[in-house]
């Protein structure tokens, strides 16, 4: 599906019936790994209308010259919800930058959004600092002679290194990095910030909240996340033994676990604390 928002034709992709969650994937890749990772969830929460776009520059989505600052990309994304689901309130999901945009989200309409889910989400770059270098605990040399070329940057990111999850790089991630549009990410780079400070919200954030974080991301690493917690006051933080910036695919059964439990807090929640 595609609609047309400050001239850009957004792709996305709608499924299920239901209150609508709207997905923002990580930097550099596309909807489709949104999808994949989170679609296991809604095999016991079913009442879901789960909206996964591509941001401008990625997937299906084209990006313009004037677009420099991750503000114009959050302007897109709210006129995107006012657009797809007029009037309604929502629930979002982000994982990296994509947790990024989503706290925009928060912060500009607190009170459209009954709860988030913050995968490894991104700070802003003034205020990011990595908590360690990268590690590997599990490795496996055979499926590292097995990477064709151009495979080896993002399957060595993995903390724990597996043939599925070498199979979900090759199925999500790898042909969405391929058709990024990479002068828009070296433009957004020098304007990645907001003009705000996500962490300093009107009043706290009472909604359900979830934030997984990985003890071996060296990307956007833990201890920034925690953070967060003065704004969300009924969030769960989950610090992942064993996982790094790609935790879905490294501890997928716990993160839905995880997610799964949030869910049935935001099914339940009734605007109080």
């Amino acid at each position: 599906m595609e609609i047309e928002i400050d001239g850009i034709n957004i792709h996305y992709e709608v499924v299920g019936l239901g209150r609508p969650i709207v997905m923002l994937h990580g930097g550099g890749l596309d909807h489709r790994h949104m999808a994949d990772e989170l679609e296991p969830l809604f095999t016991k929460h079913s009442n879901w209308k789960r909206i996964y776009l591509d941001l401008p520059g990625h997937g299906m989505t084209p990006a313009k010259d004037w677009i420099v600052t991750q503000e114009q990309v959050l302007q897109i994304v709210l006129k995107f919800i006012d657009a797809v689901i007029p009037d309604q309130r929502f629930v979002l999901a982000g994982t990296s930058r994509g947790g990024y945009l989503a706290r925009g989200v928060i912060y500009r309409r607190p009170t459209d959004v009954d709860g988030a889910l913050l995968i490894v989400p991104a700070s802003a770059l003034a205020a990011a600092s990595p908590d360690q270098p990268h590690v590997t605990l599990v490795e496996d040399k055979s499926i590292l002679a097995d990477l064709r070329p151009g495979e080896s940057g993002h399957f060595e990111m993995l903390v724990v290194q597996t043939s599925n999850a070498l199979a979900k790089l090759r199925a999500n991630y790898y042909p969405a990095l391929a058709v990024r549009d990479v002068a828009l990410r070296d433009r957004i780079v020098q304007n990645y910030d907001f003009p705000f400070d996500v962490n300093e919200l009107a009043e706290p954030y009472s909604k359900p909240v979830l934030i997984v974080t990985g003890s071996q991301d060296d990307i956007s690493g833990y201890r920034d996340a925690w953070k967060m917690m003065d704004s969300f006051p009924r969030a769960t933080f989950a610090v992942l033994d064993k996982a790094g910036h790609l935790l879905t695919l490294e501890q997928e059964a716990l993160f839905i676990a995880l997610a799964s439990e949030w869910l049935q807090r935001v099914e339940n929640h009734d605007g109080s604390l």
